[in-house]
């Protein structure tokens, strides 16, 4: 039994840019809980890349949410369409892939997804299952349905008009194939970005010509990439990718402008309510602090705790080793054989820093020593595997590469 309508339109606002129209999705909502059947939800991806990324994960965890309400969700690969290149918003003609670079790119996508969206309840289709068998007469009554007037009122098309830029006739058919597949699936409902917003109306058109009840368009917002300026895309490199390395996620999201810390804290985060509202208001007071917070997240969103935890000490430990001296000499040590770890005073004997492990204590008993710039105030500090910076005074440095016991 599906929840209220009421409540399902709270969860389904949340995060969007608009609805259109809402009344058709409260409409389409009532009739799927009198009937008991889930409304087909799609969205759209074309494998013009091999990875995926959290401004994609926005309207992933929308699809999550119609999942959650016992809608159903179809992820569709734009295998076919992707062959053609997706024009939106670009000023110039898109290179077309192969089929070999949209192969490999398919690969990684399904592992992808299932870190957001539940595999028993997602329907994965590729639009080539109904694009590749229609005919030339299949596609002359596609593009019947629709005029070239309206297809150059969309502000891409009519600025390489206006400019006189070259329009292929193959662009113009891209918004006619992704409405297309809106016919094939009889979706009740389509997600897609601001950029996509004509290409989600079109749809309704072709539907509604085709005798079916055009789908409603839920419009999501695109979120800016590392650079502050753009949409997150891998081509501009200004992106986080949902199976970035957990080091390499947390250093991105930590370049992030102050500016963009609103945008990802509400778009990205796994923040709500009134944890949401905190980490809005320290951002203002607080942007590093904030970054901090925000980039532990993602790395636990998309990986684990424990990777978040070593994501946020190795990002510590390099940008404090700026104040280490360049030059500063690295000592190779094996942790010990039962405990798996090493005594940080048998460190600084064996790294030069101290000439004997009672000099060694009378150090550690002074608060002489130092680990990754934290005073050491524990004297039987046993280290784990890793990388160190280990301090004696003032000036006096070591990298320490501790191994593990038994390892090569």
């Amino acid at each position: 039994m599906f929840a209220p309508v009421d409540e399902q339109l709270e969860v389904l606002r949340r995060g969007t840019v608009e609805i259109v129209p809402e009344d058709e999705l409260t409409a389409k909502l009532e009739r799927s809980r009198q009937a008991d059947r889930p409304l087909v939800v799609k969205q759209g991806f074309d494998p013009t890349r091999p990875d995926l990324h959290i401004g994609h994960a926005v309207s992933l965890y929308k699809l999550r949410d119609f999942q959650r309400l016992g809608h159903r969700v179809v992820f569709l690969i734009g295998d076919f369409t992707a062959r053609v290149g997706d024009p939106s918003g670009q000023s110039e003609m898109r290179p077309v892939l192969t089929e070999e670079e949209i192969a490999a790119n398919l690969l990684t996508y399904k592992e992808q997804v299932e870190r957001i969206l539940d595999p028993k309840l997602t329907e994965v289709r590729r639009n080539s299952e109904w694009l590749a068998p229609l005919n030339l007469a299949d596609v002359l009554g596609i593009t019947s349905l629709y005029t070239v007037a309206r297809m150059l009122e969309r502000d891409d098309f009519a600025q390489r008009h206006a400019d006189g830029s070259p329009i292929s006739m193959a662009e113009f058919m891209y918004p006619m194939m992704q409405g297309y597949d809106s016919v094939a699936l009889e979706s009740d409902v389509e997600l897609g970005g601001t950029d996509q917003r004509f290409n989600l109306l079109l749809a309704r058109t072709l539907q509604e010509r085709s005798g079916q009840e055009p789908q409603v368009c839920m419009i999501m917002p695109l979120l800016r990439g590392t650079d502050g300026d753009r949409k997150m895309s891998k081509s501009y490199d200004n992106y986080v990718g949902l199976t970035m390395e957990p080091d390499e996620m947390f250093g991105r999201t930590m370049s992030i402008p102050d500016e963009l810390l609103e945008e990802w804290l509400s778009l990205a985060s796994s923040a709500r309510d009134a944890e949401l509202n905190k980490q809005l208001r320290q951002a203002g007071e607080n942007p590093l602090e904030t970054k901090r917070w925000l980039a532990e997240d993602l790395v636990r969103r998309y990986h684990d705790d424990a990777a978040a935890d070593r994501a946020r000490d190795a990002f510590d430990r390099v940008h404090r080793e700026r104040e280490v001296p360049e030059d500063v000499t690295t000592c190779v040590l094996r942790a010990d054989d039962d405990t798996g770890t090493l005594w940080i005073g048998y460190v600084l004997t064996r790294s030069d820093l101290a000439s004997s492990t009672s000099e060694a204590a009378r150090l550690l008993a002074q608060g002489a020593v130092r680990v990754d710039r934290r005073p050491v105030t524990d004297g039987d500090l046993q280290l784990a595997p890793g990388t160190y910076i280990i301090q004696k005074g003032k000036r006096a440095f070591v990298r320490l590469d501790l191994r593990s016991a038994g390892g090569s």
